[in-house]
């Protein structure tokens, strides 16, 4: 395959044509466009895909659109198999793509990337997450599955300490999607493989650029983890995603990254710094739309203890015994509100649920709602919860 691309020869034909498919997507509110060779264009549409167009695009023309949207970076694309960018359709829109060779030829996705950073009030995240922008130091972790909605939430958390404090945020992603102007802070952010070589090399570089607030774009290494928990234990307020389902596995799989003779050293690192997990999932409402329902763990001295001595498999218990008092909420809490308010169905409510059959019980009465409840009735053992955690997180 010939490497060399001659821009001079580019039509860009194909690539006119996804673009007005790219133009529908827009139009009808769509998350995702899939372009694969020898198939037809496909849209995620409210979580669903969809059909968009009738024509099949050949494994030829597949190629030739690669080319045309690539131009000089073509070569690095056959080099590398795949390859990550960030598309500016105009100056309203702009599309993360991720571009790869399969069995069939070439195939894209591109993913919406909004001009405009929401707000929280806007994706109806809890005040307790806003909370965690009054940090001065430690992490705070945003994880879910891929298409979830963690770098929406990153961008509103870091847009929040951009419009009310005054500091220097250094952000390291993989591409840039949200992009941050200076307000009231001085924001750098660097794209790893344009800016910077590697997460671990911008990390490094990092803590000698007097930041504040530091947001690494994924903990995906040994390298990454160690240098993200350094940083927030050395006085840095840290923000990063992992792809976990849910708090109690973003603890185990950062621990897991490391050898056995290492683990104790990463819990204790890990309990003293972490802040608080965001875990999010995307629902489908009544109305059609798509609604976050999210798990969030706040630091507390029993979620402290529980991760130093490997009790990791009472966290759920214990960020649900903390609903009341700390703002801390599981996914079935938050979906059994979400069933309450009217918007989701019961259908998927359940779909979605951790334990769909307590969430049942609990939607029909059956059960109480927290386990401080149901240890009152003596039906489970309660989780205690030391009087000094005000001290730790200041719910004004």
């Amino acid at each position: 395959m010939n490497k060399d691309v001659d821009v001079s020869k580019l039509t860009f034909e194909q690539l006119k044509k996804i673009r007005l498919h790219l133009k529908k997507m827009i139009e009808v509110g769509g998350s995702d466009l899939h372009v694969k060779a020898n198939a037809v264009i496909r849209a995620r549409i409210n979580g669903n895909i969809v059909q968009f167009s009738g024509g099949i695009l050949t494994k030829e023309d597949a190629l030739i659109f690669a080319k045309e949207l690539l131009k000089g970076r073509f070569g690095e694309f056959v080099a590398k198999k795949e390859l990550d960018l960030v598309y500016p359709y105009d100056e309203n829109n702009r599309f993360r793509v991720n571009i790869f060779f399969q069995m069939d030829g070439v195939s894209a996705v591109f993913r919406v990337i909004p001009i405009k950073i929401p707000s929280f009030e806007e994706l109806y995240l809890p005040d307790i997450v806003k909370s965690f922008t009054q940090r001065e130091r430690g992490l705070v972790l945003v994880t879910g599955v891929t298409g979830s909605g963690k770098s929406t939430t990153l961008a509103a958390l870091i847009n929040e300490i951009n419009l009310t404090k005054k500091k220097h945020i250094i952000t390291i992603e993989d591409p840039i999607e949200f992009v941050h102007k200076d307000r009231n802070c001085i924001i750098n952010q660097r794209s790893v493989g344009q800016d910077t070589l590697s997460f671990g090399t911008a990390l490094r570089a990092a803590l000698r650029e007097d930041p504040d607030i530091i947001l690494v774009g994924e903990m995906r290494d040994q390298e990454t983890i160690n240098l993200a928990l350094h940083a927030a234990d050395t006085g840095h307020l840290v923000f990063s995603t992992l792809h976990t389902v849910d708090a109690k596995e973003t603890i185990n799989r950062i621990i897991a990254q490391f050898p056995t003779d290492e683990q104790n050293r990463v819990r204790l690192s890990l309990a003293g710094v972490l802040q608080g997990v965001v875990s999010q999932r995307l629902i489908p409402t009544v109305d059609g739309k798509r609604r976050a329902a999210l798990e969030v763990l706040v630091r507390t001295p029993t979620i402290e203890k529980l991760i130093l001595e490997n009790r990791d498999y009472e966290i759920r218990d214990a960020i649900e015994a903390g609903k009341e008092h700390y703002k801390s909420q599981t996914f079935d809490q938050a979906i059994l509100d979400l069933y309450n308010e009217g918007i989701i169905s019961k259908e998927e409510a359940l779909n979605n649920a951790t334990s769909a059959s307590d969430v049942e019980l609990k939607m029909n009465g059956l059960i109480s709602g927290t386990i401080a409840d149901m240890a009152e009735e003596n039906e489970v053992p309660k989780v205690e919860i030391s009087s000094d955690d005000d001290d730790i997180f200041d719910l004004k």
